[in-house]
């Protein structure tokens, strides 16, 4: 099966477990006091969102169970959720049930902006873009922006403690990784980690305006807009 397939098909099935990862339940309890730093780096994640402020007309991509969808909805006139996952943007809706979310499900390896956004926001996607899809990824991006438009992301950074107890990572210079849920499936997807300032060159060097920051232990996040914009 194609690998990009197979991925899709993962969080897919993956849905209904998704939030014991976030909320460090099941296979991913490592004991309350990893929890409490995990929640703590996710309030600061929370807390450059706000900084941020993505007012306006927002598109958040690869949407998932919500998480961010609820905090994106604080500021925005409207959201357009994007995911190629029926059954995630299922738990989205009944996560946020707020009438400025317009959800959509798209493969967004082939999904094309149908209008401009302000604002477009992603959360722990751009690692599961293949490397070669990297650039176009961003072009897509800068297409769905309008004037004066900028991107806030947030992603993982490499450490054994953020995935399952059962999981193990591969090497570093590897992107594909094997996953298993609750059931015991196994898939394989792109998970691709960058480090912040790496992630800041590579983004510069294809026309981008960017600032990457990282957290103590789990977490990336940053802002992007075009360069030569104001």
């Amino acid at each position: 099966m194609d690998l990009i397939e197979q991925q899709k098909d993962y969080y897919r099935a993956r849905a209904g477990e998704y939030d014991e990862w976030f909320l460090r339940e099941g296979r991913y309890d490592r004991g309350p006091g990893h929890r409490a730093r995990w929640l703590a780096e996710v309030d600061e994640l929370r807390a450059a969102l706000e900084r941020f402020r993505p007012a306006g007309r927002v598109l958040e991509l690869a949407c998932g169970t919500g998480w961010w969808t609820e905090q994106l909805v604080r500021f925005a006139d409207r959201v357009t959720a994007v995911d190629a996952s029926d059954e995630v943007l299922e738990l989205n809706r009944r996560r946020v049930g707020d009438a400025k979310v317009r959800r959509e499900r798209a493969d967004i390896f082939a999904w094309r902006p149908d209008a401009a956004y302000d604002a477009v926001f992603f959360s722990f996607w751009l690692s599961h873009v293949p490397p070669e899809r990297f650039e176009s990824f961003w072009a897509m991006v800068r297409g769905a922006l309008a004037p004066g438009g900028r991107v806030f992301f947030i992603d993982s950074l490499r450490t054994e403690l953020s995935t399952a107890t059962d999981h193990q990572l591969s090497g570093e210079d590897d992107v594909v990784l094997e996953r298993k849920l609750n059931d015991g499936r196994r898939f394989h997807i792109y998970k691709v980690f960058y480090d912040p300032a790496d992630l800041q060159a590579k983004l510069e060097a294809i026309g981008w305006r960017a600032g990457v920051r990282a957290t103590e232990s789990f977490f990336l996040y940053g802002e992007a807009s075009p360069a030569g914009t104001s």
